[in-house]
């Protein structure tokens, strides 16, 4: 009993001398802060990716990772070399060369952020946009595949070639027209935009064609990463030849930023920065989750409680086609689409009357998000509110 207590107290210590010293984290330190990222999210870091920026929530996240690409593209155009004295005089009226014309590819139905930069990179709703100021960005297809996958896989290959094909015409259009593609960036599931899943193949292909035209791939996982998809990282599921580029994110990380390789490093401090490199304080309890998450083997119970949903799922499409259609996921990452948009609200209104939080997203999907401590037996009391909801219908 003694040494538990003892173990609390430097728990609590160790936040109260964070949450101390955070006014002055981004400028000056403290000694244990490199360790203290290392038990955390460095331990958690995706296969290859020993480079960390923090940062406080997703769309910031995903911002200085624009700032990170940028960086390393003119600083390989340069050869190494330094600034020139018109850089550094033109970037501050925002001309070039100081401020170069390069940009930054992303997918319809994409959702990064709404800040300003990230938001010329979010399509999926306009609400978020209208009235902003955006940049003259090229903007993919993503795959939207026919459903069940097994029934439909000539067309679904089909459809991946055609958004890479896409991607590729985009890259050299936008070469052209002197405002050159730096970085791709792509969710593993398009969350906001429709719950839209690629293939491993596609992403697979997607970073082959980034790496053949020197643009850098950036996966954001703000909202697949940290465990519902069954593994701490969703794009592990794909098998990629190599590591990403960089992967951001937040969320159920509980702080935020983003991962990245040495090449995407930056070689003069400020160039990124802030006042207090993100939440320190949620380290501290980021590193009790992960404790917890590999203490209890949570992300096995994401993978059996996935299981238990999707196959109710589908179980419901086949005996309601009139209804569902679609349904999808890894993990409890899940979606099933309503057969129209009003029949998909009407059903989330009737599920929350009924106690049950659930939300939409794209035209007509219904999307899931249980907490990774969600097990079988919550599931199955899911899936018979929603049974006795489609049996009203």
């Amino acid at each position: 009993m003694g040494n538990l207590r003892m173990r609390n107290m430097d728990v609590f210590s160790g936040l109260r001398r964070t949450l101390i010293n955070r006014p002055a984290l981004g400028v000056y330190p403290s000694k244990n802060w490199v360790e203290e990222l290392k038990s955390s999210v460095l331990s958690v870091a995706p296969k290859g990716l020993n480079q960390i920026t923090t940062m406080a929530c997703g769309s910031c996240s995903n911002e200085n990772a624009f700032k990170a690409i940028f960086m390393r593209y003119r600083k390989r155009e340069r050869g190494g070399a330094g600034f020139t004295a018109e850089e550094n005089e033109s970037c501050m009226v925002n001309q070039a060369p100081g401020s170069p014309a390069l940009s930054i590819l992303s997918f319809h139905g994409a959702f990064h952020g709404r800040t300003l930069g990230v938001l010329s990179c979010t399509h999926s709703k306009a609400i978020h946009k209208i009235d902003i100021p955006a940049f003259d960005w090229p903007v993919a297809p993503f795959p939207v595949y026919k459903y069940p996958l097994e029934d439909n896989i000539r067309e679904n290959q089909a459809e991946d070639k055609r958004c890479l094909a896409q991607v590729a015409d985009l890259i050299e259009q936008w070469s052209k027209k002197g405002n050159p593609v730096a970085g791709i960036i792509i969710e593993p599931i398009q969350a906001e935009g429709g719950d839209h899943h690629g293939s491993p193949e596609f992403f697979q292909q997607l970073q082959k064609l980034s790496k053949e035209k020197g643009v850098a791939l950036l996966i954001d996982e703000v909202q697949t990463g940290g465990g519902p998809c069954g593994t701490l990282w969703c794009h592990e599921q794909f098998n990629l030849p190599s590591p990403p580029d960089v992967v951001t994110f937040s969320k159920k990380m509980l702080t935020g930023g983003f991962y990245h390789t040495e090449e995407y490093k930056v070689d003069q401090s400020y160039r990124i920065f802030n006042t207090w490199m993100g939440e320190p304080s949620k380290i501290q309890v980021l590193k009790k989750v992960l404790e917890v998450i590999k203490r209890d083997d949570v992300l096995k119970n994401v993978r059996v409680t996935g299981d238990v949903l999707l196959n109710g799922l589908k179980d419901f499409q086949n005996r309601y086609p009139q209804l569902l259609n679609s349904a999808r996921g890894r993990g409890t990452f899940i979606a099933v689409d309503a057969a129209n948009s009003g029949l998909r609200d009407k059903v989330l209104v009737k599920l929350r009357e009924k106690g049950v939080n659930a939300g939409g997203c794209g035209e007509k999907a219904i999307r899931l998000r249980p907490s990774l401590v969600f097990e079988p037996k919550h599931a199955n009391i899911f899936l018979g509110t929603l049974e006795s909801i489609l049996k009203e219908l």
